[in-house]
């Protein structure tokens, strides 16, 4: 196994070396988790401590702090070179062989166009997964059924209502911003007898704020993580929960992205 250099302070731009990064509020263990990068995401250094680093995510903007051991570093040349050849993971799973041994990798994870492929001046090779990829935008969202709700989260270890979202669309070539209320502002709102599967349908709380997202399938149905990653039945005024066989969340609009 070989040994690898950590980002320094004098480097401003880097990689996620893990396959799940957590981003939080604060510079601390104990601070919120506010987002996560998966691997092959690229950052810039926003602020150097050891061993909180203060990035902001290429892809969605979001800012946060991360463990300085979550990161290596890239030149701003490997930076625009990764960023042009990147593709994300379709497969539920994948183990990449890194010059630190083999990694397991979640979907929605950057990697090369091939098999073989660098992030900078890093080797990695992409195994096969036991798992077939997903194509379709509804097939695709459907691999994360019965993923546990974290705050958060972005993966099929754990993933929030947005970030289920931003996942499930970027596969699709779209890259929707972090938060649902700022997915919300994309987009043109839809009546409810036209929506179609692919929509996005945002929910508000009790003084109008968006908190929630999720995808229209068939038929009024929506996928959507609350609790977990699951199908409800969606209406005009907002989420019922048979389960719970009450209405879980109030409808504000529907949208169509791309």
């Amino acid at each position: 196994m070989n040994k690898i250099k950590l980002i320094t302070p004098d480097q401003r731009y880097g990689f996620c070396l893990v396959a799940i990064a957590p981003v939080r509020r604060a510079p601390s263990d104990t601070s919120e988790i506010v987002s996560q990068l998966l691997f092959g995401e690229p950052i810039e250094v926003q602020d150097f401590g050891r061993p909180w680093v203060k990035i902001q995510s290429f892809l969605d903007g979001y800012e946060g702090y991360i463990d300085g051991k979550h990161i290596l570093p890239l030149t701003q040349k490997e930076l625009k070179k990764w960023s042009d050849n990147k593709i994300y993971l379709a497969a539920p799973f994948a183990y990449l062989q890194t010059p630190w041994g083999k990694q397991l990798i979640s979907k929605g994870s950057l990697v090369g166009e091939s098999e073989q492929f660098k992030i900078g001046e890093f080797d990695f090779e992409l195994q096969a997964s036991p798992l077939s990829a997903s194509t379709s935008l509804w097939e695709n969202a459907i691999d994360y059924l019965n993923t546990s709700y974290l705050w958060g989260g972005k993966s099929l270890f754990g993933i929030d209502c947005s970030g289920f979202t931003q996942a499930v669309f970027r596969l699709q070539g779209i890259n929707l911003p972090r938060d649902a209320y700022e997915q919300e502002e994309l987009g043109e709102p839809i009546d409810f007898e036209e929506a179609q599967l692919g929509d996005l349908a945002f929910f508000t709380n009790k003084d109008g704020k968006v908190i929630h997202v999720g995808i229209l399938g068939e038929n009024h149905t929506i996928i959507h993580a609350s609790g977990r990653v699951r199908i409800d039945e969606l209406k005009e005024n907002g989420i019922w929960n048979e389960e719970m066989e009450m209405m879980t969340h109030n409808l504000k609009v529907i949208k169509r992205i791309g």
